[in-house]
């Protein structure tokens, strides 16, 4: 994960099916970006041929539904229903959506392709029926008021890693990354808009997964191993705070 990368597919995506009214097209693109065009494998009542992306998007915004998305690690699953667990933890991110049909979670499959300079990923959604998720995901990343007040700690804690480890001296990229974290907003994300607390949920945990990622990348202000293993522990947790801040700020109900 570079602190230049956009959202991950996941958020954006979930953003969008609870958008009411929104344009399929628009979230198709959004969710795209400069990816090929997404396939789908196993949308409810497809069959088996591959589907696409708008399929998916028309499927899951034709009525009442619940939507969040969830970005899982080893260990830390993040409320991911057994079922898709091992498949969204190797992808590191899925979404899910209840609706009066059932219950699924839509993991995608990325794969890269070209170079450094020119880029491209294929990804395929594959989607897997789950047991009801509510409680589970509920009891898992909490209100967004608290998300949000779990956040503001963290925020210390990150920031004293990368002042502890002073990145910009060690890598000539980092100054750059730093500065475009503070500097960052919602505005120019491809999502829908949000309210006030959410978007600043949304960005600040988005902020601070970018933080922990430029503070574990090396090393270099660490004197010992202890103080090394202190800091990663720290960073870990606020890594785990914030991927489940941004399941938070993802979870939606509509009627």
């Amino acid at each position: 994960m570079e602190a230049t990368n956009l959202l991950p597919r996941s958020v954006v995506l979930a953003l969008w099916l609870q958008a009411v009214g929104a344009s399929h097209g628009v979230a198709v693109r959004s969710v795209t970006d400069d990816d090929e065009p997404h396939t789908v494998v196993g949308l409810p009542g497809a069959g088996t041929d591959p589907g696409t992306l708008t399929e998916l998007v028309a499927a899951f915004t034709a009525g009442p539904r619940e939507v969040c998305a969830l970005l899982p690690a080893p260990g830390d699953p993040s409320g991911v229903p057994a079922p898709a667990a091992h498949d969204a933890v190797e992808s590191g991110e899925c979404v899910l959506v209840a609706t009066p049909a059932g219950s699924w979670a839509l993991v995608p499959r990325v794969t890269a392709f070209g170079s450094a300079l020119e880029p491209g990923h294929l990804v395929a959604w594959e989607v897997i029926a789950v047991p009801p998720w509510s409680t589970l995901v509920a009891g898992t990343v909490g209100s967004l008021a608290d998300a949000e007040r779990e956040l503001r700690s963290s925020l210390v804690v990150a920031t004293e890693a990368l002042d502890s480890l002073d990145v910009a001296r060690w890598r000539d990229d980092a100054a750059d990354a730093i500065e475009r974290l503070r500097h960052s907003t919602t505005a120019g994300w491809p999502v829908p808009e949000l309210e006030g607390r959410r978007a600043r949920v949304l960005q600040l945990a988005w902020r601070l997964l970018q933080i922990v990622e430029l503070a574990t990348a090396d090393d270099g202000g660490a004197v010992n191993l202890w103080q090394a293993d202190q800091r990663s522990t720290a960073l870990r947790e606020v890594d785990r705070t914030a991927r489940r801040a941004l399941g938070a700020a993802t979870y939606a109900a509509v009627g």
